[in-house]
């Protein structure tokens, strides 16, 4: 295993304008109402504000935050940046109603189509690693399976600015509704198939995926800046599935094997 380098480099990829389209190699065009790429959740300032008191927690929902921020402090995570956007981003509302009052347990939870939402640890790990050796904001961030959009929302709090694509048409509409009432003006919504990756918003400065496969796709890759860092769950020659950092260098790619993890596969095509 390589060792990982102690930080990235500074500089981040300015940010450019989307340019319409999706991506290239999708099998069906999107529906009318799937939001384009490029398309803002809002257009308001980016900070989502703090739940009422109870809002079916039966707790106030900001203790209950914090506690779930100590816990993954006494876990290892330790960037301040992140720690900041677990504590900001209010999990319960992107869980159905039944399972509220498990929203902030260290586990993953159903979130339909066979999905999940990852674990808060499991979360603030992988965005601990994008931001590892730095103090300020990432630049653009592509995130390979949007899910319930939970994840997308705290990287709009470390990020300048996020593109997410999902290739599940019915996860992509409900993120969008997710993410809504967090009005995140820094926050693109895609549909499409996440293994081409993005190509009309590269290069990236980070790239993270929350579907493994058997390798990484090239396409992400290419698409990843110089100096970038990408962090995926892969399947090793053992069948056993690990988080990957590859770092991105003028003279090639720097790739470590991590911890085992464990997350839904990674497949190609929309549905």
């Amino acid at each position: 295993m390589k060792r990982l380098p102690h930080g990235l480099p500074s500089g981040n990829p300015p940010a450019a304008r989307p340019r319409p389209g999706f991506p290239a190699r999708l099998d069906t065009p999107p529906a009318p109402t799937a939001v384009r790429p490029g398309a803002l959740v809002a257009k308001t300032a980016p900070a989502p504000r703090a739940a009422p008191a109870t809002t079916g927690l039966g707790m106030d929902s900001q203790a209950v935050r914090a506690a779930m921020v100590r816990k993954l402090q006494a876990q290892g995570v330790a960037h301040p940046a992140v720690l900041a956007a677990m504590h900001a981003v209010e999990r319960h509302r992107f869980v159905d109603s039944a399972l509220v009052n498990q929203a902030y347990e260290d586990t993953s939870l159903p979130i339909g189509l066979g999905q999940t939402i990852s674990k808060p640890n499991v979360v603030a790990r992988m965005i601990e690693l994008l931001c590892q050796g730095r103090t300020e904001k990432l630049g653009r961030v592509l995130e390979i399976g949007t899910g319930c959009g939970y994840q997308a929302a705290v990287l709009s709090h470390v990020s300048r600015e996020v593109y997410s694509i999902e290739r599940l048409r019915g996860l992509h509409e409900r993120a969008r509704e997710n993410l809504r009432p967090f009005r995140l003006s820094n926050v693109h919504l895609l549909f499409g198939d996440g293994m081409v990756g993005y190509a009309q918003g590269a290069p990236y400065a980070a790239i993270i995926a929350a579907a493994g496969g058997d390798a990484i796709p090239q396409a992400w890759i290419d698409q990843l800046a110089v100096g970038g860092r990408l962090v995926a769950p892969t399947v090793n020659a053992s069948g056993r599935q690990n988080l990957v950092v590859v770092d991105k260098t003028a003279t090639g790619v720097l790739r470590s094997e991590l911890e085992a993890v464990h997350f839904v596969p990674l497949k190609s095509g929309i549905a």
